[in-house]
């Protein structure tokens, strides 16, 4: 098979063809090159279709990876030096993200994806390879996380038994969620918008790197200031303010961390409709017991001893309470949140030095 892949500055990508032109990435770029990673001129590798069929063994169920409302995503093999199709054996492992034909919003979350991860390098972001666009064909391709999402660890997904994390790695991955936060916020000026475990992809080492950028938006870090927008995300995660107004500020967002946060605690997802009414919702059914007295009540007995209750496990409550909070002001930022995880990370740290 000749070569079909070239290498093109998303600058050049014509919008009517499918991709996101320079004119509209203006907010990305516009930032100054900083020590946080922003690209200027960042480079894409397009593949051609027939690479990507050939490296996914033409779309087999077998390596189906996970799906959603827009696409399908697929485990694949390219040479490592010259990206080209090869055999499970010799190449390096990809992840294709491929979107349906009949999708017009999933055409514009395409779009908004290559708009953010094709110009931000962050180690905490997931790294976009490069995109196919060939007729009514749209795909991405990824880095490979082999430890799967964030969901698959924490609770019964359909897909295969839960391989439950130890809290060590789960305060590990919310400081790398909340690091990746804190950068699109502060560097960026960027919000997310669906912050959930099934958005947070695991190394092989469990470091966390957050994906799916197809809702991103720019915004405001003031959170006295706000992008009005019709409310998008998931449910569960909404902050109440924006679900009421539409009114979406970064404190938004620490609000679905805050969420997040909460389900690495307790171990159970933030909407659960085979719970019973009043323990469905999880903020609803667990900010009772965030205090040190009752917090016993609803941690993740796959992890926590309930005779045990360590300092961590309190400062990590105590900040989960700040987030979750009805009044936006009282919320942290995600850079105060950063630094709380990383005191709360030593905290543990000492008392796994100690065991």
């Amino acid at each position: 098979m000749g070569s079909c892949i070239s290498t093109v500055s998303n600058a050049e990508i014509d919008l009517h063809r499918g991709v996101i032109p320079e004119t509209d990435l203006h907010r990305v770029t516009s930032h100054p090159r900083t020590q946080g990673g922003i690209i200027e001129a960042a480079n894409l590798v397009c593949f051609c279709f027939s690479e990507l069929a050939a490296a996914t063994g033409h779309f087999i169920n077998e390596n189906v990876l996970g799906s959603g409302e827009f696409g399908v995503v697929y485990k694949g093999w390219v040479d490592e030096h010259s990206l080209k199709a090869t055999s499970p054996e010799m190449g390096m492992p990809i992840a294709v993200k491929k979107l349906r034909d009949d999708s017009c919003q999933g055409q514009q979350e395409w779009l908004t994806e290559i708009k953010y991860l094709g110009h931000l390098c962050h180690p905490n972001l997931v790294k976009l390879m490069g995109y196919c666009i060939e007729d009514k064909n749209r795909l991405l391709v990824y880095e490979f996380m082999p430890n799967s999402s964030l969901d698959r660890h924490l609770f019964e997904t359909g897909h295969s038994p839960v391989q439950t994390i130890t809290w060590h790695h789960r305060i590990k991955v919310a400081l790398n969620v909340a690091k990746a936060l804190a950068f699109l916020h502060h560097e960026v000026d960027a919000i997310h918008r669906d912050v959930k475990p099934s958005n947070i992809l695991l190394d092989a080492n469990y470091n966390a790197k957050l994906s799916d950028f197809g809702l991103a938006k720019d915004g405001s870090v003031n959170s006295r200031t706000h992008v009005t927008t019709r409310v998008l995300g998931t449910e569960g995660y909404y902050a109440p303010e924006y679900m009421e107004s539409g009114h979406l500020t970064t404190k938004c967002e620490v609000y679905s961390f805050g969420v997040v946060l909460l389900e690495l605690l307790c171990g159970r997802p933030a909407i659960d409709i085979n719970r019973p009414y009043k323990e469905a919702n999880l903020v609803q059914w667990a900010r009772p017991s965030l205090s040190p007295r009752k917090i016993f009540r609803i941690l993740d007995a796959r992890c926590f001893s309930p005779f045990f209750l360590s300092e961590s496990v309190l400062k990590t409550a105590e900040l989960i309470s700040l987030c979750v909070s009805s009044k936006p002001m009282s919320r942290p930022t995600m850079r105060e949140v950063v630094e709380a995880l990383g005191k709360i990370q030593e905290l543990n740290r000492n008392v796994i030095s100690r065991a």
